[in-house]
Parts: structure tokens; sequence; C-alpha cells
């Protein structure tokens, strides 16, 4: 019996999911993950002891081929999907397989068709308001048939904007796994969005003063890719970091060790720390009614995360009320190494 249990337990310990064999209510064996997540002490107990789930308990006692989802095996919240299969002798091997990362994605991709279904309603129903009252009021003066048709312009272009921008994280998460190849200079990649951001910098009554390291060598990357990050970053300061109390963004271009950084810095009104996490998620606002009146579709800093993962760099985001923002990026010299990228 030893040895069998010997055998058993170093074939337990090639699986990564929790596992374990039972045996007329005890545990005979479990692998390294089974013992993280029930105790050190289970095999030879009562395995009622270690799962104290109702149904997950009936399932397993009876012996038989069979699968369940449960939650609350080693934590109150933990989703797991439970699996049994009758071994010899009246024994059975028992799985749990961790459905937490298959939950939230599924929670994401809920959140996010039901996020960009407001996000394009609300304009459309504003178009379909105005146009209406165009199509039935034949005695309206000029001035507010143009007021009318200004608005559904304006919201047109809007959900415009939106689908665009997710296209483009389509198209970014389709090539999330071919590291781009060619040589930028992020110098060049820089001049051009702040002649790109012109018309928003007259808009806003803004000033930008560019600091761009000309001895900063390239990196490797997808130029389109990389205009629409520092775009993005430019747009973002203008448009939440210009205020009366500052008309100020500083931009930047500069080598930290095996590393070219972008620094975009305003000294607007700054945002609190329990928001940052969560400025990368696809249509998450500090401020939702005035990212609206600003332009913003909710989605830049989301694009700017996925290209910079793509890029294997780094983002790093440093906000405090009353203190302005300061969003960097890091990404390797084509000399460097390639790292795994992060975003904190």
């Amino acid at each position: 019996m030893a040895d069998i249990s010997a055998l058993a337990s170093a074939i337990l310990d090639a699986i990564t999911e929790p596992a374990l064999i039972v045996r007329a209510q005890r545990t005979i064996a479990a692998n390294h993950a089974a013992r993280a997540l029930l105790g050190e002490a289970i095999i030879g107990r009562d395995l009622r002891f270690a799962i104290r789930h109702p149904l997950a308990l009936d399932m397993i006692l009876l012996g038989r081929e069979a699968e369940i989802d449960v939650v609350g095996i080693g934590s109150a919240e933990r989703p797991w999907h439970l699996s049994t299969q009758p071994l010899a002798d009246g024994a059975s091997l028992v799985r749990l397989i961790d459905r937490s990362a298959v939950q939230a994605a599924e929670r994401m991709r809920t959140d996010f068709v039901a996020n960009a279904s407001h996000e394009l309603r609300t304009p459309l129903a504003t178009i379909i308001g105005y146009a209406e009252t165009l199509a039935e009021d034949g005695t309206m003066v000029d001035a507010l048939r143009s007021r009318f048709g200004e608005t559904i312009r304006s919201e047109a272009r809007r959900m415009l904007r939106i689908v665009e921008d997710l296209m483009s994280l389509s198209r970014i998460e389709a090539d999330r796994f071919n590291p781009p190849d060619d040589l930028i200079g992020l110098q060049e990649v820089v001049r051009l969005a702040i002649e790109h951001a012109a018309p928003l910098i007259e808009r806003r009554q803004c000033v930008i003063r560019p600091d761009l390291d000309p001895d900063v060598a390239p990196v490797r990357g997808d130029f389109g890719q990389l205009l629409q990050l520092a775009d993005n970053l430019i747009g973002n300061a203008l448009r939440y970091g210009c205020n009366a109390k500052s008309c100020t963004i500083d931009v930047s271009v500069r080598r930290e060790g095996p590393r070219a950084v972008i620094v975009v810095r305003d000294h607007g009104d700054g945002i609190a720390a329990d928001h940052i996490p969560r400025l990368t998620e696809r249509f998450y606002r500090v401020d939702g009614a005035r990212s609206r009146d600003s332009g913003g579709t909710g989605l830049g800093l989301a694009i700017v995360k996925h290209i910079v993962e793509r890029h294997r760099g780094t983002l790093e985001i440093r906000s405090a009320p009353g203190k302005g923002t300061e969003v960097s990026v890091a990404l390797p010299l084509a000399s460097a190494p390639l790292a795994s990228s992060s975003v904190s």
C-alpha cells in the first residue's frame, strides 16, 4: 500500500491543479496544490475535515464519475469545477479546476459589451431624437435647424471615434504575440504627435514643452501604434490636465538604462489614488460627464496599455489630487534584451 500511495502521490504531483485520491471518506494521497489549498495534514484524515461543501462531499462520496461547479472550497468566494473519476478498490480521483480566471474573463466580456452598448446608445439616441424632429417639423427656423444638424454631426463623429478605437483595440490584440521589428526613433514619434495635437492645443489654450533627447537610441516597434500611443497620452493630458491653474504640458523622451522612456506630465487637477489601477480599463472614466464633453472615448489608455504590452514595455501612471498626472512608457532599446511587459 505504501508503494502504491507513493506512486499515486508522484503521479498527482504532475497535475498542476489540486488533485487527491479518496477511499472510504479518507484522503489517501494529495498533490502539492491540494495540500496548499486544503492543508498539509489532509492525507489519512477524514475528507469531511478538508471539504465541507455538502454538494461536493455528496458527489465525491458516491464514488461515481461526475462533475459539478461549486463555490466555497478553500475560500468563501473562490469558484471551482470539481470532477470525480472512479479508480480501483473503491477509490476515487478528485480534481479541482480553478474557475476564477474564466469567470473574471466572462465578467470582463459582459461588462465590455454593456459599456460599449451604453457608449454607443447615448449618442445614437440623441441622433434619432434630433433627426425625427427635423423630419417632422417643416416650419423650423433655419438657425434651429442648423443647430440640430450640428448636434447630429457631432454625435455621429463621437460614435465613429468609438468604433474606430474599438477596431484599433482588436487589431492590437490580434498582433499581441507578434513583437514588432522596425527601428523607431521615439523623438520623431513624439514630434509628430505634438503636430497632430495642434488643433486641440489651440482649443484648450495649452502650451506643450518638449524635451526630446536626440541621443536616445531607437526601439524596435510599430510606428503607427507608437504614434497612436503618443497621440493618446498627449491628447489625454490636454483634455484633462489643462485648466485655469495650469496650461502647461511637459513631454519628454529620455534614456533610462536599457530603455527609452516617453513621459507626459500635466500640472492639472490630478487623480485620486483609488482610480489609478482602473484607468486602463475599457470605458473607465474618473468623471464620465467631463470625459464625454472633452471628446474622449474612454478607450485611450486601454489602447496605450495594449500597445505597451505588444512592445514588451512598461506603463506607469503617477498622480495625486492637486498635483497633476505623469504617465511614462518605457520601451527596451533595440540593442537591449526584451523583458516581460507590465502596467502599474
